[in-house]
């Protein structure tokens, strides 16, 4: 699997991550603010989710594009040898 693969991959399992997180908003039912009240707490917690999760993905796209080559086997690709 090439870098551009396997950041594409990881790229798509967040998109995923973030669909889900926004699943859980729920619809405010009124039209005054009043009623937008007791949806605040999901809200923040949508919102410090989602900060959380794109912090995860720009430290992950910057390690991606550190790297100079992909290892071929699961935790040995920053070994040299047999």
């Amino acid at each position: 699997m090439t870098k551009t693969r396997l950041e594409a991959f990881s790229d798509g399992v967040l998109a995923i991550i973030i669909t889900i997180l926004v699943l859980e908003l729920k619809v405010p039912h009124g039209e005054t603010i009043a009623v937008l009240k007791p949806l605040l707490p999901a809200f923040l917690a949508y919102v410090l989710s989602f900060v959380y999760v794109g912090i995860y993905w720009n430290n992950h796209h910057h390690m991606l594009h550190a790297a100079t080559r992909e290892g071929s086997r699961a935790g040995a690709g920053d070994r040299q040898g047999p």
